[in-house]
């Protein structure tokens, strides 16, 4: 992919700005004291337009503003006397009206003055003069008649204009001559003929000038020439028309361009070509022009000076010339002389330093004075080139003049002294915002004024500046960052200091990220009439505000709405050829861009051959070229050859070969009484271009044919016929009229002569009255008017088959066991089988079952043996069965007589499963077991085997019990077994044999289902509701008897004793208002709140925290007859502490009952 990076920054304009400013001369502010200085001055070479009025331009600056005079040809030029001649307001220019006047009253050299009390400044030598285009002088130009060969020059010669013409060459229809390499122009307008030829015979070469100031063109007399071929000149080697001779020299001044010219005659036309002698033309500078005459090299320096060799060259020989290079200078400056600000008492120096070939001279002048003629000046020494001012006194100020010339022209400059005594100013705006990308160069400008010139001093973020790598301090205070990173943002204060005063100025730098790329466009190649996208994505500072831009070869995108630009993509809906060319991507910033290129190729199918040709015409082939199209940016893989036969399929086009698609030429095998047309076709990777246009028909003549039929057979369709089949010939492969096949046929291995027949149009012959199937040989021969093909290939075949006629006989059987049994028998004789033996049926069935009475019908079955075999074995039979088999052979006719049946008995063998074998429930403890007799006992059945055991409820087998059966029993009843157990079951048939297969079965004794169903159902039960009916009255009866006899007994022991000691830690505590208080009766008659027995008779502590026990010391208290303790407190529980904030009454049914007495 062609990809093209590119960084610039947008801000490389006001760099380039501050760097010149660093080289550039002081600048004084205007509101300061200040000699002239001159701004603007018309060119010094001013050519003026006849029809214009002449300006001649004349600006200047200074404090006071400067007063203008002018000096024409070196005298004053007294403008107020002139009322043809005005002065703009506050400018020297002047503004010169020639309406009525001749411009040339007022050519000469102008020069202006202008001038303060500070001095005076000059401009330059201005030579006004007037653009002229004379007329072509009258003459008539007497035809010239030259011989054929020989060379000529056509001369233009036209009038000197001011500036010099343009020249070029036409005929009276205003149409440019035809040049070349032997018909061109020459630098000085001359038309040169290095040979002429009859063609050159015309009467109207019209030399025409052009002059641009005046936009006229001027025409020569038109120019007659006649060529001669009465005495043509031979061929010759060449010779040199300009210039002439073997060497010349040519003068140029630096900096211009250099053209050299070399025009040769010679027949045929000379070649030429250039070099340097000892040296190398200039790269990138030199270029070729007129057909190789001429060389021109741009801005020339002193390394272009030397010899130069021009070469013409043809068969007969070769010549040169040398052209010596003179390289002059006109003056140019190496260190013009600047401006200067100086203190009183200060030193400086002027320097004017120039170069020039030859060596200028160098004068020096103050105020437009020669300084030979100015007053002298004890603080001014001149040393050459070099003015040198020491101990400056105040009022000093001048303009000096320097004047550097030799004789290709002069250099001058002002440059003034200005004697000040001025405080430090800083010139750059305040608060300035210098915004640049990483990784660029940064320059802080601190433009400043004051004399003495102030010494600059920055800081950042009040920290001193030093100049380092870092930092560069520039003689003009410009702040350099080489390399400026984001730790450079911040604010920056430049100082400017001299011995009058400081000044300060702050300035800011924002360093940003740079614009990136970081998806860039791929080079696309894409078929005409698809989809091209472009991706383009970009990281850019997230503060700048960025724009994409699209170009296509570094232009503008085509207005069409098929060009699609997205945020980050450039979609191109149905490409086309001229979508084409380089894809270029910009991200502007403010600040910087990036860009990427990328290049898109549209592929289409090849454009079709053309300029199809037949060369090398022979009878049976032809050689096809043609010219290949257009590749359509695909190259050609292959071109596909095609052929139409409008004699026999007109219209039909047939791939015929295929070749490289490098090849444009293809040798065709050709076949005989065709009307062949060719036509080709280009592939490429996109696809198949469109046919070429068909060439000449091209035809062959007829000939006999070059193959016979193909897919010869003979086959027997019926017991006395054979049928002869091939596939006919086309209308290529017949090679002439009158196609026919001779079909011949004869019985094979006896003595006969060959069968003939010739057909037409057919593919078949049937040949009757044959023998069955007999070999015969068999050919077919294609013929037509011509003659016959090659000897055919003969082809044996078959006449038809018939069913054989015999079964096999000696059969025999041999059983191996209750299922297979192998029969064996004798072939077929050949004779008897009357075609191809495809091989032996073999159908055997089952007559009965040797223990049923009644047989039982069945489907025979039929096994298919080879041809080559006389055995084979019978699967799949039933033991203890009677079989019948019988045999037949078959053919490609039918199947032949059957065998005799073979009878045959299987042996007994194992039996097959009891059929339905299920288990009955009948008990508790017991179970029933069913079966029927197998389906396939395979002989008399000897009893049967049962086996059972128990599964438990992890699904492990328990003990295996067996017992015999006899064979006529088919169920049994198993006793003692266990109730509610799983069981599992096992049964066999047997016969002599053996055992056969086993059928299994579970069950579960009655018990296990039984006993569930009461433990469910036992709560719902009339005994059990009763029962628990009891039991509730009883426990209530218990109850009451319990209330009653605690109501007997008072008053506790312990009430009284509590009463005497007053304890007040063992007092309860009052439900109204939470303070203690003592037992009372009416305590003792409270209910027992949430008081409840249990079914089960217990209390739970859950429901009572206190027990009657807890009162007593030994944790087994007992009542008196009346219901009281025993015994009294013996001491306090622990638990009384603990739980002190309930009730200290034993919640018994005794008392609680008190409240019912």
């Amino acid at each position: 992919m062609d990809k093209k990076r590119n960084r610039m920054l947008c801000g490389g304009a006001m760099m380039m700005l501050l760097l010149g400013h660093m080289a550039t001369a002081l600048e004084v502010p205007l509101d300061l004291p200040q000699p002239p200085t001159i701004i603007h001055q018309s060119p010094k070479d001013y050519i003026i337009d006849p029809r214009e009025n002449i300006i001649i331009h004349c600006e200047a600056k200074g404090k006071p503003h400067p007063s203008f005079s002018w000096t024409r040809n070196g005298t004053h030029f007294d403008v107020e006397k002139d009322s043809k001649v005005t002065v703009n307001p506050n400018s020297g220019t002047l503004v010169i009206d020639i309406s009525g006047e001749k411009a040339e009253a007022y050519e000469g050299i102008y020069q202006c003055i202008a001038r303060n009390e500070h001095g005076s400044a000059v401009s330059n030598n201005i030579f006004i003069r007037q653009s002229r285009s004379p007329l072509w002088s009258k003459e008539k130009n007497e035809p010239i008649t030259v011989q054929r060969g020989m060379s000529l020059v056509l001369q233009c010669r036209p009038p000197a204009g001011l500036p010099p013409p343009i020249i070029f060459w036409m005929d009276n229809n205003f149409q440019r001559l035809p040049q070349n390499s032997r018909v061109s122009q020459a630098l000085n307008g001359d038309l040169y003929f290095s040979n002429v030829l009859i063609d050159d015979t015309r009467n109207d070469y019209i030399c025409y000038a052009r002059f641009p100031h005046t936009q006229t063109i001027q025409q020569k007399q038109p120019i007659t020439v006649n060529v001669l071929d009465n005495s043509p000149f031979g061929e010759r080697a060449p010779s040199f028309m300009h210039p002439p001779g073997t060497h010349s020299t040519a003068t140029v001044l630096k900096g211009d361009t250099l053209e050299l010219e070399c025009i040769a005659d010679g027949l045929p036309t000379p070649d030429v070509s250039w070099s340097k002698v000892n040296g190398e033309l200039p790269s990138g500078r030199f270029s070729f022009h007129s057909f190789q005459k001429t060389l021109k090299i741009t801005e020339v320096t002193d390394m272009d000076g030397g010899d130069y060799r021009c070469l013409a060259k043809n068969r007969l020989g070769s010549n040169h010339h040398v052209i010596t290079v003179v390289v002059k200078a006109a003056p140019f400056w190496i260190s013009a002389p600047r401006n200067l600000i100086l203190a009183p008492k200060e030193t400086g120096m002027l320097t004017c330093r120039v170069d020039g070939n030859p060596r200028p001279k160098v004068t020096w002048s103050v105020n437009g004075v020669p300084i030979e003629n100015s007053p002298k000046d004890p603080s001014r020494k001149i040393e050459d080139d070099v003015i040198i001012l020491s101990d400056v006194p105040m009022g000093s100020s001048a303009v000096y003049q320097c004047n550097a010339s030799n004789e290709y022209g002069y250099l001058l400059a002002n440059a003034f002294v200005s004697v000040l005594a001025e405080p430090p100013r800083v010139l750059t705006p305040p608060n300035h915002v210098y915004s640049i990308i990483t990784n660029s160069r940064a320059l802080l400008d601190c433009a400043s004024f004051g004399s003495p010139l102030p010494k600059i001093t920055w800081f950042k973020d009040s920290q001193s500046i030093l100049d380092g790598d870092s930092y560069i301090i520039h003689k003009n205070g410009t702040l350099e960052i080489n390399v400026a990173q984001p730790l450079n943002s911040g604010k920056y204060t430049c100082m400017a200091s001299n011995n009058l005063g400081n000044k300060e100025n702050h300035v800011y730098l924002e360093v940003k990220e740079p614009t990136r790329i970081l998806k860039q466009p791929e080079y696309k190649v894409v078929q005409r009439n698809s989809i091209a996208v472009f991706e383009c994505k970009v990281k850019h500072d997230p503060t700048l505000l960025p724009t994409m831009i699209w170009l296509k070869d570094n232009r503008e995108l085509p207005d069409d709405v098929r060009f699609e630009v997205g945020s980050d993509s450039l979609t191109i809906h149905d490409v086309t050829e001229d979508d084409e060319g380089t894809y270029t991507c910009i991200r502007n910033t403010t600040l910087d861009q990036d860009s990427a290129s990328a290049a898109l190729t549209v592929v289409q199918q090849p454009d079709m051959p053309t300029d199809l040709e037949l060369t090398d015409q022979r009878e049976r082939s032809v050689q096809l070229t043609w010219t290949p199209g257009d590749e359509n940016n695909s190259p050609i893989k292959s071109f596909l050859i095609q052929y139409e036969d409008s004699l026999h399929e007109p219209g039909i086009w047939v791939n015929m070969t295929e070749v490289s698609g490098t090849s444009t030429t293809a040798h065709l095998e050709l076949s005989p009484y065709m009307y062949y047309s060719f036509r080709v076709l280009a592939l490429n990777q996109v696809g198949l271009s469109e046919p070429s246009a068909p060439s000449r028909q091209y035809r062959t003549n007829p000939s006999q044919p070059d193959m016979n039929p193909s897919n010869v057979e003979a086959i027997g369709t019926s017991p006395d016929s054979m049928t002869i089949t091939w596939k006919e010939l086309t209308g290529l492969e017949s090679n002439g009229p009158g196609l026919q096949y001779k079909v011949s046929w004869r019985q094979k291995d006896v003595d006969q002569d060959w069968n003939s027949l010739t057909l037409a149009n057919v593919s078949q012959y049937v040949v009757t009255g044959t023998d069955t199937f007999v070999p015969y040989e068999v050919t077919v021969q294609a013929i037509n008017d011509y003659g016959s093909g090659p000897r055919p290939e003969v082809v044996l075949g078959y006449s038809g088959e018939d069913s054989p006629s015999m079964a096999p006989e000696n059969i025999q059987v041999s059983v191996q066991n209750g299922t297979v049994a192998e029969v064996h028998w004798d072939a077929v004789p050949p004779s008897a089988v009357r075609g191809r033996l495809k091989g032996y049926k073999v159908s055997y069935w089952k007559l009965r079952s040797l223990h049923e009475q009644e047989p039982e019908p069945e489907k025979p079955q039929v096994l298919i043996f080879s041809s080559n075999d006389t055995e084979g074995h019978l699967p799949d039979l039933h033991p203890y069965s009677q079989y019948s088999l019988n045999i037949r052979a078959f053919n490609g006719k039918g199947d032949g007589p059957t065998s005799s049946d073979q009878h045959f008995v299987t042996p007994e063998g194992v039996p097959g499963p009891p059929a339905d074998f299920r288990v009955r429930n009948l008990d508790l403890d017991s179970l029933v077991l069913e079966w029927a007799p197998p389906l396939e006992d395979n002989g008399p059945l000897t009893g049967y085997l049962l086996k059972y055991q128990p599964i438990n409820t992890t699904d492990e087998l328990g003990p295996l019990k067996e017992l015999l059966l006899l064979a006529n029993e088919t169920s049994i009843t198993l006793d003692s077994l266990k109730y509610s157990t799983r069981y599992k079951f096992y049964l066999n048939a047997m016969t002599v044999k053996g055992s056969g297969p086993t059928i299994t079965e579970e069950a579960i004794t009655v018990m296990d289902e039984a006993m569930t169903n009461k433990q469910v159902d036992i709560a719902t039960q009339g005994w059990f509701i009763g029962l628990m009916c009891a039991i509730a009255l009883l426990i209530l009866v218990l109850l009451i008897v319990c209330f009653i006899k605690r109501n007997k007994g008072g008053k506790y022991p312990v009430k009284e004793k509590e009463d005497a000691h007053q304890d007040p830690e063992i007092q309860p505590m009052k439900e109204d208002d939470g303070t203690f208080g003592e037992y009372s009766d009416t305590e003792d008659h409270k209910p027992l709140k949430g008081s409840r027995t249990p079914s089960n008779g217990t209390v739970k502590k859950d429901d009572s925290d206190d027990s009657l026990v807890d009162y007593g010391e030994g944790g087994d208290g007992q009542f008196n007859e009346d219901g009281s303790f025993i015994g009294q407190y013996s001491g306090k529980k622990e638990k009384d502490t603990a739980e002190g904030n309930e009730s200290s009454e034993a919640p018994s049914p005794v008392n609680a009952m008190n409240s019912f007495v």
